[in-house]
């Protein structure tokens, strides 16, 4: 019994946050020591105690701005949308996205399938919010997180926002505090910022800061966890609805941990111009461009820290799905190799059986006709330490694959696998230009997924 018992808890996983919220020592350098935060916004990350369990770490974060702002929004498409969600929905309509100042957010309970009741509660967050920072109505957006099916104990929320407007920061600690606010699960605060400038400005320097949250209830369909974005760039909100929604879609919509798509999932972004520089206005001018570009990769970086911190997660895998001759394709196979429940136990397995990607490779539904051929397929494993690929098929025809060599690049957490379909000649993307779906991996029940798009046969990467 004694060694039935030491081998159980050798099995054992937690998939909760540590109770005394310490970071595992693998996931602290994840975690920035600095950032360069957008001008006019201000945060704070406050202890109410939603969960009795809770006695003193922050779970309300208020991330607010000094002026109004552009507002953005995409939702999760599950039908049991959280009240949250409802709310947050029916106030960026109201306003067409303009003069939003905030958004409120509280883990601990996700205030989804609680009725009328649970939609009050959520106006009244959002009510208080503009109560405390000025605005008339129609200023606050709102965000919950945790137990599905319970009632928030919105007297407490109400009662510690006074605290969370006062307490409000533009400091790094105040942006990482608030990023903590917002974790249920995760094992860490997931927080990025950087610089960036626009073509019609050089000389300016702009900012952008993202938080967000995630580690179970991960899949693709809308953004599948929590996340807030702000930019201090001049963004009118229509630009900034398209530009969210083409971000989001190669980046928080393209991972996925266990296959579930929440009733809580959002990713809004803020805009407030205080940078100054000319505005975006117009889906046609370089300037959108660029901050397409630059929005895209930001969320894919943000993104991929769900992904490291996947409960359960024992390797990072990318799975390149190259040549296709269109995106939906690729898209569909990438998909059908994420969710495979074989691919995900070899990889975990630390098995080089490169049969079971291109089983689903083959069994994928939805292609577009010569998408697949056989005698064009190839399959190789791309190592992390940099050394040359080890080939597994090509061209339809197996390799003499050296196992001890396949076996040590199983071994690493990070791993590359390499899908080349042989096609994309004429694709809607015209020219030779081939679609590159990566999906981070796994162990036996854990998988993710994300895309990106290769320009050449080197997969080499841009955004879009």
């Amino acid at each position: 019994m004694a060694t039935f018992t030491r081998m159980v808890k050798g099995q054992m996983r937690c998939y909760s946050a540590p109770v005394d919220a310490a970071i595992p020592a693998s996931k602290r350098k994840y975690i920035p020591t600095s950032g360069t935060y957008p001008k006019g916004f201000f945060v704070s990350g406050t202890h109410v105690g939603v969960k009795a369990s809770n006695t003193k770490f922050p779970d309300l974060a208020l991330i607010t701005s000094e002026t109004p702002c552009s507002a953005a929004a995409v939702f999760t498409t599950n039908k049991f949308q959280a009240a949250p969600v409802q709310v947050s929905k029916k106030i960026l309509n109201a306003t067409q996205g303009q003069g939003i100042r905030s958004v409120i957010i509280n883990s601990g309970c996700a205030n989804a399938v609680t009725g009328k009741g649970g939609l009050e509660d959520a106006m009244s967050m959002a009510t208080k919010v503009d109560e405390y920072t000025g605005v008339a109505e129609n200023g606050t957006l709102v965000m919950s997180t945790g137990v599905i099916g319970q009632r928030l104990p919105i007297s407490k929320i109400l009662s510690k926002i006074p605290e969370a407007t006062s307490s409000l920061s533009s400091t790094h600690d105040a942006w990482l505090t608030t990023a903590r606010a917002i974790c249920t699960t995760d094992t860490f605060p997931k927080l990025l910022s950087q610089t960036f400038t626009l073509p019609s400005s050089p000389g300016r320097t702009y900012n952008i800061a993202g938080m967000t949250k995630g580690a179970g209830m991960i899949h693709p369909n809308m953004a599948t966890l929590l996340g807030v974005i702000a930019t201090d760039a001049p963004i009118v909100p229509s630009a900034l609805q398209s530009l969210l929604k083409t971000s989001v879609a190669r980046s928080f919509n393209a991972i996925s941990v266990d296959g579930d798509t929440s009733t809580n999932d959002t990713v809004a972004i803020l805009a407030n111009g205080a940078a100054g520089g000319a505005p975006i206005n117009s889906t046609q001018n370089d300037d959108y461009v660029v901050m397409q570009n630059i929005l895209t990769s930001f969320l894919q970086s943000l993104s991929q820290l769900v992904v490291r911190d996947g409960e359960g997660a024992t390797k990072f895998v990318t799975v390149r799905i190259q040549n296709s001759p269109d995106y939906p394709s690729a898209q569909l196979i990438a998909s059908t190799i994420a969710r495979s429940p074989l691919v995900k136990t070899a990889l975990y397995g630390r098995d080089a059986n490169w049969g079971r990607i291109l089983c689903a490779i083959g069994y994928t539904q939805g292609v577009a006709p010569g998408t697949v051929v056989p005698e064009r397929t190839s399959v190789s494993f791309k190592p992390a330490d940099g050394s040359p690929v080890l080939k597994l098929l090509v061209n339809g025809e197996p390799e003499q694959v050296d196992e001890e060599r396949a076996s040590a690049i199983l071994q690493d957490e990070d791993l590359e696998i390499i899908v080349d379909l042989g096609g994309g000649e004429k694709g809607e993307l015209g020219g030779e230009e081939g679609i590159d779906w990566s999906y981070k991996a796994t162990d036996a029940m854990q998988i993710w997924l994300t895309k990106t798009l290769s320009v050449d046969n080197n997969t080499s990467q841009r955004g879009f």
